[in-house]
């Protein structure tokens, strides 16, 4: 492909500001419309695997995320009712085996690093810049102005406006609903740092990892739940909610709800999206992260994905003499894997929540680790 080519990058969360640096490396004139009026992002946690950091490492800045992070070296997943371990979980030697770390972090600390590297590699950045509709190969902002170029990436989130191009279909509720916090580590959570971990029982679960240096715990409660149906990363809930949904557990997951309790605390409900037959279409637009795939959480995988997903979409483009060549390439290299850890992460939720919670992991695991997840590799993965 020609250098000169113009590619237009909808949404600036984590897959689209990878992509972003990634295609700007490669010399593409890469331009980010990003619809909040400043960069940033929300105020909680994401895990990153080593898949995720190999991906990070081919934009340069796997160490700089590593660094501002923490790498557990241990996890475990414990029992609803006394918190007894039913599988521990290695982590240290994640390095060595994968290629990369096994990384939690705050969202806005990763994010912060991900547009320093923008800037640095010479993506145009646009805040304030929604996109409310695609024709063609531009974009037209809220405000009427038109972004021309030659390709168009969607990395627009769960509400993608680039997908309506692909369907009219709108996300559909998973049946599950999820709350997340974020506390200061004090002498109540101190330990709940190490190792951080999974509390499961029927129809719930609470995932927590320390992030900052480990001053902050990340907390995340999941259950099924019918009658709210709200997505939104900002909708505020009360901690009453919680104590009612989680009447019964333990006294670590107790704790945690009392300290997610003293700060700010969101719900929302987990919807995703049937798959597409292709995440590429007219040879000049396409999808990725969440808007090609969104998916529930219950492998860790999301963010993965999308840093995947623009990392070999890069390449591809890269690699390829044509737009549409490189799309069609892209979605060749990934469109598996990510049905499959969709389809895994949706049993995931099945196998942690059921009834016999004592009776996890005494069988074959299915965890993100045992399905080889971890092993990918976007940065050599054939376009």
């Amino acid at each position: 492909m020609s250098r000169t080519e113009r590619v237009t990058v909808v949404g600036g969360g984590i897959g689209g500001m990878t992509a972003a640096v990634a295609l700007a490396q490669a010399g593409f004139a890469t331009t980010l419309l990003e619809a909040a009026p400043a960069f940033g992002d929300i105020g909680a946690g994401v895990t990153l695997s080593p898949n995720a950091m190999k991906g990070l490492d081919h934009i340069g800045v796997c160490e700089a995320v590593a660094r501002a992070g923490v790498e557990p070296t241990r996890q475990r997943v414990q029992h609803w009712q006394d918190g007894r371990t039913l599988v521990p979980i290695e982590r240290k030697s994640a390095r060595e085996k994968y290629g990369a770390p096994y990384v939690t972090i705050h969202r806005a600390d990763l994010h912060a690093i991900l547009v320093d590297a923008a800037e640095r590699a010479g993506v145009r950045l646009m805040t304030d810049a929604a996109v409310v509709a695609t024709e063609g190969t531009a974009a037209i902002l809220h405000d009427g102005h038109r972004i021309e170029g030659d390709a168009i990436i969607g990395a627009d989130g769960l509400k993608s406006v680039v997908r309506r191009r692909f369907e009219a279909v709108a996300a559909q509720f998973t049946g599950h609903v999820a709350w997340r916090g974020l506390a200061p580590v004090d002498a109540a959570l101190a330990d709940l740092i190490d190792p951080p971990g999974i509390h499961i029982g029927p129809g719930r679960m609470v995932t927590r990892y320390p992030v900052r240096g480990g001053t902050l715990l990340n907390m995340v409660f999941f259950a099924r739940q019918d009658g709210w149906t709200e997505d939104g990363w900002q909708i505020p809930a009360t901690v009453q909610d919680l104590r009612e949904t989680f009447a019964g557990w333990c006294d670590e997951v107790q704790r945690m709800i009392e300290a997610a309790g003293q700060g700010p605390l969101f719900k929302w409900a987990i919807n995703a999206r049937q798959a597409l037959p292709d995440w590429t279409i007219d040879g000049n637009v396409a999808l990725l992260g969440d808007a090609a795939h969104a998916m529930t959480p219950f492998l860790g995988q999301g963010a993965a994905c999308a840093i995947e997903d623009a990392v070999v979409l890069a390449r591809a483009l890269e690699a390829s003499p044509s737009v549409a060549e490189g799309f069609s390439r892209y979605v060749g290299a990934r469109k598996e894997r990510a049905s499959f850890i969709q389809a895994e992460s949706n049993a995931n939720a099945d196998r942690m929540q059921r009834a016999e919670t004592a009776l996890f992991g005494l069988g074959e695991m299915r965890d993100e680790e045992s399905l080889g997840l971890f092993d990918y590799d976007g940065r050599t993965v054939p376009v």
